[in-house]
């Protein structure tokens, strides 16, 4: 199966949001390159949400581009087998924390965010994942700075859409 094709299942299997929903199912009907970074109109991203392994804090990533706390994802790769894989490999690489495991049950939420030309929307698909007990994070090329950063503190500097990611992960947890 491909990674395209893995996407839509995903999608077709989501429960909520349903609008956002089909504007996904619908990007990628028209788009069949809509998997990748190359398809100006918008494409697929995959990200994740660390918690720690008390279930108090997560890890936030200060984006060297963006310069704003955002949870660990990015671009699906071609040897990328499915949404989670991407994701999990995505939070892996930008946290520096190997041992991550996916919080069950497939994506948390769904996001769709505008992004700077020549691409014009990125369609997040965002999982969270359990960091295990003793994780060390790491900065990546892509980080100013990572930070735990208690469940309460998440509002103060992360955006809206952090803080939507955060209140379904702790429903689904």
């Amino acid at each position: 199966m491909s990674l395209y094709d893995d996407a839509v299942l995903v999608l077709k299997g989501y429960e909520g949001q349903e609008e956002l929903r089909q504007a996904y199912l619908d990007h990628l009907a028209a788009h069949p390159d809509g998997m990748w970074k190359a398809c100006h109109a918008g494409h697929v991203t995959a990200s994740a949400l660390v918690i720690d392994a008390s279930r108090e804090r997560v890890l936030l990533t200060l984006h060297r581009k963006l310069r704003m706390w955002l949870q660990m994802g990015g671009h699906c790769e071609p040897g990328d087998p499915t949404l989670e894989a991407a994701a999990l490999r995505e939070a892996t690489e930008e946290s520096g924390i190997a041992g991550l495991t996916l919080l069950p049950g497939g994506p948390v939420r769904l996001d769709r965010h505008p992004i700077p030309a020549p691409c014009h929307w990125h369609f997040d698909v965002q999982y969270a994942v359990l960091a295990p007990p003793g994780a060390v994070h790491e900065i990546s090329d892509e980080s100013l700075d990572l930070r735990w950063f208690a469940y309460a503190e998440v509002a103060d500097v992360a955006d809206e859409s952090v803080v939507r990611l955060l209140e379904a992960t702790r429903a689904r947890l």
